[in-house]
């Protein structure tokens, strides 16, 4: 593997596994690695034999963000004005919106540091499991510049303004325990029982309802900028839908029979 790192894709039934690969550089994500991650997160969003996303870090790290160091080193000709404009919104900015809008659950797992890029990854997931040792720090203020990858969206939602102003005003460093305890992310795990409970997490939801969890999704996501009135409206168009799928009917004679469901995403 070359210093560029690689994304490496494993499936486990209907588990597609997303292993960022580059442990020397904490697996901060090389534009090529950015760009796979586009590739696979679109096809994965139209391939309706999976059930659930894993993402998580080779080695001890998580992700130490994006390689800005290489990006901007020194010997290339100066790239035109508005450069970050063009390029982001079809790079970094893909992945993130992808992740939450692609009708999948998704986990993440974070060991040691997840930080800038590799922070709003692991925020933008359904769930993030973090092994006890995990940092989360979004450091975009103490390099000079302002935050981005949807940092100022996501905080806020998550664990309230005062918290992700400490976050992004101060770049203060947020461990694992403190992370929980905010709601910024699903559960912390000692290192002994981190791969376990992961496991278990992506199998739980990879049996479930697939399509009426994607509905979920998406209208949790659709009320955190509607009325109340707009988000019963949502609902009402979501439960038709999931009301047509083949493990609604199955969930019906589940509960009629006072048994556990077989859903099979469809």
């Amino acid at each position: 593997m070359s210093d560029e790192g690689a994304v490496r894709t494993h499936r486990d039934g209907a588990v597609l596994h997303l292993t960022l690969d580059r442990p020397g550089r904490r697996n901060t994500l090389s534009h090529n690695m950015t760009g796979t991650l586009v590739e696979v997160l679109s096809a994965a969003a139209a391939d309706d034999t999976l059930r659930a996303l894993h993402i998580t870090g080779a080695g001890d790290d998580f992700c130490a963000g994006a390689d800005w160091v290489s990006t901007n080193a020194g010997g290339s000709e100066r790239p035109r004005t508005a450069n970050l404009v063009r390029r982001i919104p079809h790079t970094s900015h893909r992945v993130v919106e992808l992740i939450h809008d692609i009708h999948l659950p998704v986990v993440c797992s974070v060991r040691g540091w997840a930080v800038g890029l590799g922070c709003n990854l692991a925020l933008v997931s359904d769930f993030t499991v973090a092994a006890a040792d995990a940092v989360f720090w979004e450091p975009f203020t103490s390099r000079g510049f302002s935050p981005d990858s949807g940092a100022s969206w996501l905080l806020p939602r998550l664990i309230g303004v005062a918290r992700a102003k400490r976050m992004l005003l101060l770049a203060e460093k947020v461990s694992a325990g403190d992370a929980a305890d905010w709601g910024l992310i699903h559960q912390t795990v000692r290192r002994e029982d981190f791969d376990a409970t992961v496991t278990q997490l992506l199998a739980r939801l990879a049996d479930g309802p697939t399509v009426a969890l994607g509905l979920a999704k998406q209208g949790i996501h659709h009320g955190q900028h509607s009325t109340l009135g707009q988000a019963m409206k949502q609902e009402l168009f979501n439960l038709e839908l999931s009301c047509r799928t083949l493990d609604f009917k199955e969930g019906l004679a589940a509960f009629g029979e006072r048994r556990t469901p077989d859903f099979q995403g469809r």
